[in-house]
């Protein structure tokens, strides 16, 4: 009998089907939850229409999921690290599953605001978790590559929801469509929670040591006895449980504090104000949609990239590199859109359009780095409390980059040197992790060999 920890006996073994299952459930949840988190959005003009309502006025409901992930990105967080990830996944599933439906019998903007002030819960509660499952259940080696391709899950929802809702709303309307969103996310939930398991560390880092081989007997061999990870014993030296901030994740967290929360402020600053600042610019509508359409293409290509580049060029090579690129495409956009002089050239155009989406593709490039090197970095007896405790820092910027980018661009009345100079600083933030992070993911070339 070999005595070896859940992530040692997975290190160097191919991927199970099990493996590949728990991946394709968690992308699939994310997706599931960008689809009902953009429902609203979507169909925002239909509910002016129908309740006869200044757009103004609709601006709580909008913002009352953001507010909720806020809180439910921590809360979910710290829960999973508490009661499991596949037991919060479900709770958040059940949530933003039966939010979704009860806003559809909403008749007034204050209702639909609480109601998905609570879905937002929900839908913060499953970023950290799922993200922290998979990770539990691959190994170092395809954890980037999994986690990558989970970051895009949200994205991939949004664009769902957009194919989908035009195709149910003729003979559901948008009430009828949210019925139809929020049954399928409680149905899902629930095949997930009967199908999955929770990962073998989670039961081991609270002494069930029977329920993790239990578990861990759909990937490994049943020579194999499981004993504790090491990053999730108690510190020798205190005898304290390693949590999100004891010291050995000190400067993980001032690292992503800063460097994600910049990220995601500018990924904020960038989609919500591209229309506007681009039409403002003398562009047409039409025009300034295509950026928006490319970022968002570019914005999937930008996170999948980013876990099946780290492991050749490391991380802190990887955020120098993407850091840079981000501010020099930022600073030549505003150079761009600056110089405009009347509508802009067919050349323009393409050469801004093509900005536009370039920086959001590097700066969601930047996003998914940081997830895999938290999904690295925290051990599992904290990844989904310390994944949540930063995707709420980050929240909280990005919320005030939306609710200050229209200031921003009317500050400087026909110039909007004042936004680009907010992105231009906010992307220098991104730096700093390279510096202050200690559990770099190293390049293939310093890498040491599998024994």
């Amino acid at each position: 009998m070999k005595r070896m920890p859940f992530s040692a006996a997975i290190a160097d073994a191919p991927l199970r089907p099990f493996q590949i299952i728990v991946a394709i459930f968690g992308l699939a949840l994310l997706v599931i939850d960008g689809i009902d988190l953009q429902s609203l959005s979507l169909v925002t003009p239909l509910i002016l229409d129908e309740w006869s309502i200044d757009r103004a006025l609709f601006g709580p409901a909008l913002a009352a999921s953001l507010f909720g992930m806020g809180f439910g990105s921590m809360l979910g967080g710290l829960l999973g690290d508490r009661i499991g990830r596949l037991n919060t996944l479900f709770i958040a599933s059940m949530i933003f599953g039966s939010t979704t439906i009860a806003a559809a019998y909403t008749n007034n903007v204050w209702e639909m605001s609480a109601v998905r002030a609570i879905g937002g819960l929900g839908f913060g509660a499953a970023y950290p978790n799922a993200l922290a499952l998979v990770s539990d259940w691959v190994s170092a080696r395809h954890r980037p590559h999994a986690i990558a391709v989970l970051s895009v899950g949200i994205p991939v929802g949004i664009t769902v929801a957009a194919e989908v809702l035009p195709l149910l709303l003729p003979d559901h309307g948008w009430r009828g469509a949210f019925v139809i969103f929020g049954v399928g996310s409680l149905i899902f939930g629930v095949l997930m929670r009967l199908v999955l398991r929770e990962p073998p560390p989670i039961y081991m880092a609270k002494g069930n040591t029977a329920a993790a081989q239990k578990s861990a007997a759909r990937v490994i061999d049943a020579d194999i006895e499981l004993t504790p990870e090491p990053e999730d014993e108690a510190d020798p030296a205190t005898g304290e449980r390693i949590g999100i901030f004891h010291k050995r994740n000190t400067r993980l967290n001032i690292a992503m504090f800063i460097s994600f929360s910049a990220a995601t402020t500018l990924v904020y600053g960038l989609l919500n104000w591209t229309t506007e600042l681009l039409t403002s610019a003398g562009f047409t509508l039409e025009e300034a949609l295509r950026a928006t359409s490319w970022q968002g293409i570019l914005s999937m290509i930008g996170g999948i990239s980013a876990g099946f580049t780290v492991r050749t060029f490391g991380s802190r090579g990887m955020i120098l590199a993407g850091a840079s690129g981000i501010t020099i495409t930022i600073i030549t956009l505003a150079f761009m859109v600056e110089g405009l002089d009347g509508p802009p050239s067919p050349s323009q155009i393409t050469t801004i359009v093509a900005l536009e989406g370039l920086a959001v593709g590097l700066v969601s490039m930047m996003i998914s780095l940081f997830y895999v090197v938290m999904a690295h970095g925290y051990p599992s007896a904290c990844r989904s409390g310390g994944i949540g405790f930063v995707i709420t820092s980050g929240r909280v910027f990005s919320i005030a980059m939306v609710f200050a980018g229209g200031w921003l661009l009317n500050l400087g009345g026909e110039s909007f040197v004042f936004y680009f100079a907010t992105l231009i600083f906010v992307a220098l933030l991104v730096f700093p992790a390279a510096f202050i992070i200690d559990c770099h993911i190293l390049p293939a070339r310093k890498q040491e060999p599998s024994s």
